[in-house]
């Protein structure tokens, strides 16, 4: 069955069962490796995409209810001003150590500063709750996260 998915501004056709994961829909079918597989059952925060702006974990997602709903990876993320400012704030802070859940990471960061420009650390947990690190930067996430706040101000 043909799926029409709006990925990063452009319609793109999968076909594909309707059940199928979103996750394997961008990694297999429309080649964006960006967003990576963690555990496969939404709790480690690797998958995270923007769906109509809301973090939403990929693995959970199947294509079917993504459909006609505007979905950012991070290939794109950066295209925002938000996600601009996280981006630069990861690479000035040094942020990833191995990196695997940088992508993830970056997401829900900037999901958070789309509609908290300037959060509190309580505001930080709860966004970034769901995001693991078992490299544990979770002290350099949250400065950078400060630190594109700060960056957001100034503009």
């Amino acid at each position: 069955m043909a799926i029409s998915l709006k990925v990063n501004g452009q319609t793109r056709s999968v076909e594909a069962d309707p059940a199928k994961p979103l996750l394997w829909a961008l990694r297999e079918d429309l080649d964006m490796v960006g967003t990576k597989f963690g555990c496969g059952a939404g709790l480690c925060g690797a998958c995270t995409v923007h769906i109509d702006g809301n973090p939403a974990r990929a693995c959970q997602t199947p294509i079917g209810e993504a459909q006609g709903m505007a979905i950012t990876t991070i290939e794109a993320v950066a295209k925002s001003d938000a996600g601009k400012r996280i981006s630069d704030a990861w690479v000035k802070l040094d942020v990833p150590q191995c990196g695997y859940c940088q992508a993830g990471q970056i997401m829900s960061a900037t999901a958070l500063l789309a509609t908290t420009p300037d959060p509190s650390d309580e505001d930080i947990d709860a966004a970034m709750m769901g995001n693991l690190c078992r490299c544990s930067t979770y002290v350099r996430i949250r400065a950078a996260i400060k630190d594109a706040a700060r960056a957001g101000a100034k503009a």
